[in-house]
């Protein structure tokens, strides 16, 4: 087995820059093959649907069997082993405890000056789409994480769409999720024929206002060529994740860890970082026997992964290591270092960091709180995990009385007469033309 191994001091900054390159998909060569689906879903609406449907997962329903009814979401719960179903309980009320905190106060507003108040409402938004992935496997966690702070949010109408197997049903514990934090309306339908049916409406699916959740290749294909018509949410592509460690810990422990991303899928990222050298070259042994252990598909995505999109990184010390880190922007960043809080105030590009040898991302991805859907690609530079946020706008609004109009006009008139706009000046003039109550009596 290929584990790759670079040295960044032996890297030009080009070579470093194609390292923090991610691989997998390549949307310019699906939206070719998306664009025709949604155009078929937004004129034939469930027919298309139930076609698509058919095609790609082996699954011929009618339309009246896409949603999934009240009693079966309640056999679903029913049906959960007892253990299964306490796991479930015990990550969503501490994913629901964390987001809860994340809430905002309703309004806010303050005296920006005398005369002149100004705030802001926080409003839900009125409906959101959910997409759950079932592709490399079954996700009731990433149910648990994008429903919960939907229903944190106080978001009207939250809808739920997953793939159905060859039989037409969606997985149960993913039913049975959604249930359990309080979703009462759940569609099994996937891949871009879902996402169509949430932007466009269809005749058994109401459209919504927003989309989020991760999904394959072609989702996302489908979520950008939809993001002038609807809002997409988050940048969510394939798992990744940085394992930065110094010799305060066992090589064992951070190759356990690193292969927690690997396993997602052939197209994840996932790299070892360090400055010892003795530590890297103990991980390059373990890497390719610890994979060896894992069931055939998993060690097949971890082959796939350790010879492309991943490996063990040696760095000059911690400085370079954390100059890489920030450059990947990694989506998921454990810190297996002596002084992991120190080493956190010097990361600034993650979608979460996980500090110290007993927070291991299997904690992060199901039970501890935080949400696991994070942004990927890079775009951890400039976005942020899924939050109650996501689920809420906010409406700002001012009122401005006689006198502080007074005060502020004549400035803002010199501000619209410089960049030309008439019709601004004269609603300023006209008020202070004589007209001190500008409200008809």
């Amino acid at each position: 087995m290929k584990v790759n191994f670079f040295r960044l001091s032996e890297m030009s900054s080009s070579q470093r820059r194609d390292l923090c390159r991610r691989g997998g998909v390549d949307l310019g060569q699906l939206i070719p093959v998306v664009m025709p689906i949604l155009e078929a879903v937004r004129s034939n609406g469930d027919e298309a649907v139930r076609a698509f449907t058919k095609r790609f997962d082996g699954a011929d329903m009618t339309p009246v069997s896409f949603r999934v009814t009240t009693s079966e979401m309640e056999r679903a719960v029913a049906g959960l082993a007892p253990e299964l179903r306490e796991a479930m309980e015990v990550s969503i009320r501490n994913i629901r405890a964390f987001h809860e905190r994340q809430a905002e106060l309703s309004h806010w507003e303050m005296n920006i000056s005398p005369g002149i108040v100004a705030g802001e409402k926080v409003v839900p938004i009125a409906s959101v789409g959910l997409y759950v992935p079932r592709g490399k496997g079954s996700f009731p966690s990433m149910m648990m994480m994008s429903g919960v702070p939907a229903m944190v949010a106080g978001v009207e109408r939250v809808v739920v769409v997953s793939p159905p197997d060859s039989h037409g049903k969606a997985d149960p514990a993913t039913i049975a999720a959604a249930r359990m934090i309080g979703i009462e309306e759940m569609y099994q339908v996937g891949g871009v024929q879902a996402v169509a049916a949430l932007a466009f409406g269809t005749e058994s699916i109401p459209r919504v206002d927003k989309i989020v959740g991760p999904g394959s290749g072609y989702v996302l294909a489908a979520k950008q060529l939809l993001a002038s018509e609807i809002d997409t949410g988050l940048p969510a592509g394939p798992s990744e994740a940085v394992v930065l460690t110094d010799d305060s810990v066992e090589p064992a422990l951070a190759v356990t860890d690193l292969l927690i991303e690997a396993e997602h899928g052939p197209d994840s990222a996932a790299y070892l970082v360090t400055a010892d050298e003795h530590f890297a070259a103990k991980a390059l042994e373990l890497i390719p026997l610890f994979v060896a252990e894992l069931p055939l598909e998993r060690r097949s995505f971890c082959e796939s992964v350790f010879g492309s999109t991943g490996g063990v990184v040696v760095a000059r010390d911690m400085s370079d290591a954390l100059e890489f880190v920030n450059e990947f922007a990694p989506e998921h960043l454990q810190l297996l270092t002596r002084n992991p809080r120190d080493i956190l105030e010097q990361v600034r590009y993650a979608g979460e960091v996980l500090l110290g040898p007993f927070t291991p991302g299997t904690l992060a991805n199901y039970s501890i709180g935080p949400n696991a859907i994070l942004p990927t690609s890079g775009f951890a530079r400039t976005a942020s995990a899924l939050s109650v946020r996501d689920f809420t706008r906010r409406m700002s609004y001012s009122v401005v009385n006689e006198s502080g109009f007074a005060s502020l006009a004549p400035k803002t008139l010199v501000l619209a007469e410089y960049e030309g706009f008439a019709a601004h000046a004269r609603a300023l003039n006209y008020r202070r033309g004589g007209k001190t109550n500008p409200q008809k009596s």
